[in-house]
């Protein structure tokens, strides 16, 4: 199994390109699904598929060629299929504060249903091994994050909240139906929590093992694009996922010699040389920009051929691990790699067994070992690209050094 993620800023060519690599990975003879985590799906329309503008299959997948699929999911078959039991339940609830029921049903599709669906198709892929591969078209960097972040914030939840809730709920309902018209979740709804939860068992180690998981971050050698690509390789580093390569999209070429162009060809030239400092040694794959619109089979064909030429797009082409706990005596050090980042960038906190790591609006939080978590000495620093938080221990007798 393997799977890859496509991210990076909005409009780089995300689309293009894991197309384009399903094309590649399917011709070599593996079963492969390109699946869309944006909102505002366009696989279909990349494919230049004849379907209808709003034809999504019932957000099934859809055969393109031989072992090539994808997938684009529709949010209202969804919750149908998972989200019964709580959706009803917010509707009832928006319904009864005096809103339309059909927008009342419009407006108990909350932030993050989408995600979580497509962690469960993952999850489900990857236990009964549909596809040998699995290529990941992400959203803009923004909701990528919020994406990956979902498996740790909903075991958080399920370990922290959910019991306590379920339990209050049990006994504040009797009372709380003579006091008041507004309805506490009943039975069910904890019921179908817990039953999403345990379909997303396991997908958390899936996304971080870099046997399975890789991601590509797609640029342009643009300034400000370049930018969002640095903070979207440090946040992938924080939630612990493997940055393999940087595919640098839409590079003029050579033969683009009109004076009108040549202040863009200096700035690419400057930026495409502190993008490969920035990135060092993760490699970058140059694309040159099409002389037309990158849409159907053979232009996506000629594009994967562009991005890898001989090269197998399974291969893991950087590895490293974004962060390890070391051992040193009688302390540990958990090593991060956090590139881009200055130390007041960097907000720690330790809340028992649990290290929050906070950089910009993105919070982590990292579950510790049970020797780790029972240490209460704890110091960090940043050594270059690298935040080393040292948890110390007894030393037991030994000496100094």
């Amino acid at each position: 199994m393997r799977i890859i993620f496509f991210a990076g800023k909005g409009g780089v060519g995300k689309t293009s390109v894991s197309a384009a690599t399903g094309i590649k990975v399917a011709q070599m003879g593996h079963k492969t699904v390109v699946m869309s985590l944006d909102v505002a799906h366009s696989l279909a329309d990349i494919f230049d598929l004849d379907r209808g503008l709003l034809d999504k299959n019932k957000g099934q997948p859809i055969g393109v060629s031989d072992n090539l699929w994808i997938q684009e999911l529709d949010i209202q078959e969804e919750i149908q299929r998972y989200w019964g039991e709580i959706h009803m339940y917010f509707s009832g609830l928006l319904n009864m504060s005096g809103l339309d029921e059909v927008l009342a049903e419009e407006l108990a599709v909350f932030p993050g249903m989408e995600e979580v669906s497509l962690l469960l198709y993952i999850n489900k892929y990857v236990r009964e091994k549909t596809y040998d591969v699995i290529l990941l078209d992400c959203a803009p960097t923004g909701e990528s994050l919020r994406f990956i972040s979902i498996p740790t914030t909903l075991d958080w939840y399920m370990k922290k909240i959910f019991k306590w809730e379920r339990t209050v709920a049990k006994y504040v309902r009797p009372l709380a139906k003579r006091v008041t018209d507004i309805p506490l979740p009943d039975d069910n709804y904890f019921q179908a929590i817990e039953d999403l939860f345990e379909k997303l068992k396991g997908v958390d180690q899936v996304l971080v093992d870099p046997e399975i998981t890789t991601v590509r971050l797609v640029t342009n050698p643009e300034k400000v694009v370049l930018k969002e690509t640095q903070r979207a390789f440090m946040y992938f580093c924080l939630y612990k996922m493997n940055i393999d390569a940087i595919i640098m999209n839409r590079i003029l070429p050579e033969t683009v010699t009109d004076s009108y162009f040549s202040n863009w060809l200096k700035g690419q030239q400057r930026n495409l040389a502190e993008a490969a400092e920035f990135f060092n040694p993760v490699p970058i794959f140059p694309v040159n920009l099409f002389s037309g619109e990158i849409i159907g089979y053979d232009y996506l064909r000629d594009l994967a051929d562009q991005i890898y030429a001989d090269r197998n797009p399974l291969e893991r082409f950087y590895k490293e691990e974004p962060y390890q706990l070391i051992k040193e005596k009688s302390n540990y050090r958990l090593k991060l790699k956090l590139p881009f980042v200055s130390k007041k960038d960097v907000e720690l906190s330790k809340m028992y067994e649990e290290l929050v790591i906070r950089i910009g609006g993105f919070k982590r939080h990292i579950l510790l070992p049970r020797q780790v978590a029972s240490l209460n000495t704890v110091t960090a620093k940043m050594e270059g690209e690298y935040l080393n938080v040292v948890f110390k221990g007894d030393d037991h007798g030994r000496e100094k050094e």
